[in-house]
């Protein structure tokens, strides 16, 4: 372990799950292997009717680190992110979809600059997979430091990039599933003041799905344009940052193209 991580801060990494039996193996087994040890897994089921339950069953034998949890109804992901928050005992948190990996140095480095910096606050660039687990050439790159009125214009922060403090969430929560929640959270915090830094490397392994929310083109524009107006700005103001975003995405997705 790194010198500069001069106290190991336990990170609370939190894992929604609904019917990803495909995936979640590999996603949790990023978190076992990485390089950073002080951590705990909270995945939370929310009403799997697949094998996904038996699948973390399994895998919380081979790490103690891991905590499972299962939803009595389905709450959305949302509700079931904040339900993981507040079961956290870590001051850190991290969010890991089921369906996306870390590379093994994630954690690691993001404690490098934390410590370094003094941040509460780090995301890093992606790179990108298909359902089927194949690589798309190019990465998503980040910024070194993005503040509020730079997020606006583009959300370059992955939810599944993201370690921040937990003492973010005493009064922001992630809310209503039919936008870009996280988003709406990132940009809340940002407003407050506070900057959040960028690892300009392909730490998050990101899997397009056609039947996720990036997926969908025309629902994922929408649920923009609800982001804006959640947060509290005006109609045409929310209609320009939308269309901004559109343009950044636009960019974000030429410079990607699957492997052959």
């Amino acid at each position: 372990m790194s010198s500069l991580i001069k106290i190991e801060s336990l990170i609370s990494i939190i894992m929604p799950a609904y019917n990803c039996e495909k995936y979640i193996e590999d996603a949790i087994n990023s978190v076992i292997l990485q390089t950073y040890n002080s951590w705990e897994l909270i995945v939370i089921d929310d009403g799997s009717k697949d094998n996904t339950v038996n699948i973390i069953k399994e895998l919380c034998n081979k790490d103690y680190r891991i905590r499972f949890y299962k939803n009595e109804k389905n709450l959305g992901v949302s509700e079931t992110r904040n339900k993981g928050i507040s079961l956290a005992n870590g001051q850190w948190i991290a969010f890991l979809d089921s369906d996306d990996m870390w590379e093994v140095s994630k954690l690691e480095k993001q404690m490098i600059i934390l410590n370094k910096m003094g941040a509460e606050f780090v995301f890093t660039g992606s790179s990108f997979i298909n359902e089927s687990g194949n690589y798309y050439n190019g990465i998503f790159e980040v910024p070194k430091k993005v503040n509020y009125k730079k997020l606006r214009i583009h959300n370059v922060i992955s939810c599944s990039s993201v370690l921040l403090k937990k003492r973010f969430f005493k009064n922001i929560k992630m809310e209503k599933d039919d936008m870009h929640e996280d988003y709406a959270v990132w940009l809340r915090i940002l407003r407050t003041g506070v900057e959040a830094y960028g690892i300009n490397e392909p730490l998050l392994i990101y899997r397009i799905s056609r039947n996720s929310k990036s997926g969908n083109k025309i629902k994922t524009i929408k649920m923009t344009y609800k982001v804006f107006r959640f947060i509290g700005i005006n109609p045409i103001g929310s209609f320009y940052f939308m269309l901004r975003h559109v343009m950044g995405s636009i960019k974000k997705y030429q410079r990607i193209k699957t492997n052959k």
